[in-house]
């Protein structure tokens, strides 16, 4: 039987979709596992990385539930990766193996991804005979291009991790995935914890902003929240000082 598992390593949650055997494939029961756990996440760490357990990402949803599955059953389908598309703190989505259907979705729902040798990205719907949903095709195209969106959406064209790079889909390619997550995970790690979630909140805001300016407005008021912080101000005084001890 499948499971979510959920480790911490200094302030980096790892959540692993562990069902090798049917591919990480996505059962509304792992679905809200897949999100309570990402809720933990959110409580006790400053960034998430999602992997699956090899040799898949996650084969998408179980097909057996997506073939009587109602607005209500898809829903539950979508929740575990809506987790990770509205998380508070930033995520990061290892790629080592297939992301297909709404494993695509799911990699697709993290800040970034990064691919290993084995990653594929599939949107795969049209080939089953069903409509893609979760968003699917407002996020492919957001990240990459109505082209590339298109040509994985309607003809069925899969990426490897190099064309993922190439069009954008994928941040960076890497042997191991989740070693280059891990490490990219540091920084926001070892950040102040409210700095971390205020910072990707306003990101979200400026993300659909047409103005300067209005970006400009948007974010002074938490900079100067930020720099009247006990966290700027140690940080500032051990800068000082290593600039004084040169």
């Amino acid at each position: 039987m499948g499971e979510v598992l959920l480790e911490h390593n200094d302030s980096v949650a790892v959540i692993t979709i562990n069902d090798p055997d049917r591919r990480n494939a996505l059962t509304v029961d792992l679905s809200q596992e897949l999100a309570d756990k990402v809720a933990q996440a959110e409580r006790e760490a400053n960034a998430l990385i999602i992997t699956g357990a090899p040799p898949a990402f996650c084969a998408g949803a179980d097909l057996t539930q997506l073939g009587s599955s109602t607005d209500d059953g898809l829903r539950k389908i979508y929740r575990g990766f809506l987790a990770v598309a509205n998380a508070t703190i930033p995520t990061i989505a290892a790629v080592n193996g297939a992301a297909v259907g709404a494993g695509l979705n799911l990699a697709l729902a993290a800040d970034v991804r990064v691919a290993g040798p084995k990653a594929r990205f599939d949107a795969r719907f049209l080939q089953l005979g069903i409509h893609p949903g979760g968003g699917m095709t407002w996020m492919l195209q957001r990240l990459t291009n109505p082209q590339t969106a298109t040509a994985m959406t309607l003809f069925g064209e899969v990426l490897d991790a190099d064309e993922a790079l190439r069009t954008g889909l994928v941040h960076a390619t890497a042997e191991d995935p989740l070693v280059k997550a891990r490490d990219m995970a540091r920084a926001a790690a070892e950040a102040p914890a409210e700095l971390v979630r205020t910072i990707k909140a306003t990101m979200r805001v400026t993300d659909v902003l047409h103005d300067h300016a209005e970006a400009v407005e948007t974010e002074l008021r938490p900079q100067v929240a930020s720099i009247d912080t006990p966290e700027f101000a140690a940080r500032l005084a051990a800068m000082k000082a290593r600039i004084s001890g040169r």
